[in-house]
């Protein structure tokens, strides 16, 4: 181990004149990447069908390919399961990464070809590591361990040649053998699908290790830390591992956590937030002092950028980023050497920066309030969470919110359920702070709070810890990269969970 890691990290620093080449020319090289998807997948069915061979320009392959869904590749996707090649993409597709969000109860198998693996999600991995160092020189990283907590390990065989399981297990499965030396747990560990007793076994297997950084989405990291301070009876994390200096995270916003794992690791070290979606690496902190992530220009995926006022249109406009403007909502619109094409993720995002391209995930396209035209996004509430949190004391640990209609009796307003570790000791002042910084952070909903006109105040539930644990496990979503949607314009989540809530009272 310590013969490896100073080898491996004089290699990671050795990348940052090739990151320097495509933060440098991020458009230029934009198009180069188009060009090449586009000429390597000229002869499959799909290019065939939209005429790859004869576009020349970005104007051209826009107008020729419409903007697709998930629901408009499931023909092709369950073709290339069943054994077929040639379809999107002209290498063969032997894994497909499963990934249910929140938005559907139905999975999406999301093609990964051998390129998308090492041009994009191991490239992006390596770019993560070099930037790190770079803002980082002294950095003892790799003379410890790196504790990853991933979703589901478990790999589904489809057929004799085609595999499935979350990104995590797809990376895992083909990861560089030096990959399985720097990280813990133990693949028996790694590998278990119930996270219950993943949680007991990450931290009962890991004590005793000399753990230098921790990735996972905050909710189970948070879930983690706290049984290894019980089973270990330390004040905190840093007691533990007198070395960890990185955490690394993504999926959710980190700011309604941060002073959470502030207090609990015990001491000061760097966080680190990436943009790592089954379809794609899209993005990294390259500062630890910008919010924003270095948009990754050179890793095999073309992106548009829709603006959100055009979704739903039928023929949607995007653009590309010389036209992009700092903070401003966009719908990613993504390419892929894994042959998704002009395919909308979903996600929302800003530009945080043009010089570089920086950006933050700022919400999902269906993951929003604007049932008055208050046109509230998860940026918005998390911010709101955080500000109402620190004026009163509280310690949030997750949320979701969804509109209360008008009635004969009443007009609107938004219904609130939110787990607390600690609750603030007057939940009608938290209600108060927090729809107060809603209102300073988003105009719309500040013109519609005036005088109770079009909304009213939030009505806000206190709900019991672990509630949203099992509202997730009842869809078969709990652990991983599974998430509560903190927003919805309707209200099936939350009146599932309320009566979830009050199926529990009545037991």
């Amino acid at each position: 181990m310590k013969l490896l890691s100073p080898a491996i990290s004089r290699l990671a620093r050795l990348r940052s004149w090739q990151i320097e080449q495509w933060v440098q020319n991020p458009i230029a090289v934009q198009r180069e990447v188009l060009q090449h998807l586009v000429t390597s997948a000229q002869y499959t069915e799909f290019g065939r069908k939209y005429n790859f061979s004869k576009l020349f320009s970005i104007r051209e392959f826009k107008k020729a390919v419409p903007i697709h869904e998930y629901e408009d590749f499931k023909v092709y996707i369950q073709r290339i399961m069943n054994g077929e090649e040639n379809i999107l993409w002209n290498t063969p597709i032997n894994w497909f990464a499963k990934s249910s969000g929140t938005t559907s109860d139905r999975s999406k198998f999301i093609p990964v070809s051998e390129e998308s693996l090492q041009d994009c999600h191991y490239k992006g991995a390596k770019d993560v590591l070099t930037m790190y160092y770079i803002f980082n020189p002294e950095s003892d990283l790799l003379t410890g361990k790196g504790l990853v907590i991933g979703g589901s390990h478990t790999i589904n065989q489809v057929n004799e040649a085609v595999q499935y399981g979350d990104l995590s297990a797809v990376l895992l499965q083909n990861s560089p053998f030096w990959g399985h030396w720097i990280r813990t747990p133990e693949l028996n560990i790694a590998l278990l699908d119930e996270w219950e007793e993943k949680i007991e076994r990450l931290a009962q297997g890991t004590i005793h290790e000399n753990v230098t950084s921790i990735s996972g989405v905050p909710t189970w990291t948070l879930v983690l830390i706290r049984r290894i301070l019980d089973i270990t009876g330390k004040d905190c994390l840093a007691d533990v591992w007198p070395s960890l200096e990185l955490y690394i995270h993504g999926g959710v916003s980190f700011t309604p956590y941060r002073d959470q794992f502030a207090r609990l690791i015990g001491k000061d070290i760097n966080y680190l937030e990436m943009y790592n979606a089954s379809e794609g690496f899209f993005a990294a902190q390259d500062n630890q002092t910008d919010e924003g992530m270095l948009l990754f220009a050179d890793h095999g995926v073309f992106m548009e950028f829709m603006p959100v006022e055009e979704y739903g249109k039928t023929s949607p406009e995007t653009i590309g980023l010389q036209d992009v403007e700092i903070g401003k909502n966009y719908a990613l619109v993504i390419n892929t050497n894994a042959g998704l094409w002009r395919y909308l993720l979903g996600d929302t995002i800003q530009f945080t920066s043009l010089h570089p391209f920086r950006i933050k995930v700022s919400g999902r396209l269906k993951h929003f309030i604007n049932a008055f035209g208050e046109e509230v996004i998860v940026d918005n509430s998390d911010r709101a969470v955080a500000i109402a949190s620190e004026k009163t004391g509280a310690k949030v640990n997750d949320y979701t919110a969804a509109p209360v209609y008008f009635n004969d009796k009443s007009n609107g307003a938004h219904e609130w359920l939110v787990e607390f570790e600690t609750e603030p000791p007057d939940l009608e002042h938290f209600v108060y702070e927090l729809d107060k910084a809603l209102q300073s952070v988003n105009t719309d909903y500040e013109a519609k709070r005036h005088k109770d006109i079009a909304l009213r105040a939030p009505l806000l539930k206190s709900i019991p810890k672990g509630l949203f644990a099992e509202w997730l496990r009842s869809k078969g979503k709990l652990g991983g990269q599974h998430k509560v949607p903190r927003l919805s314009n309707d209200r099936k989540y939350i009146d599932e969970i309320m009566a979830m809530f009050s199926k529990n009272l009545s037991i």
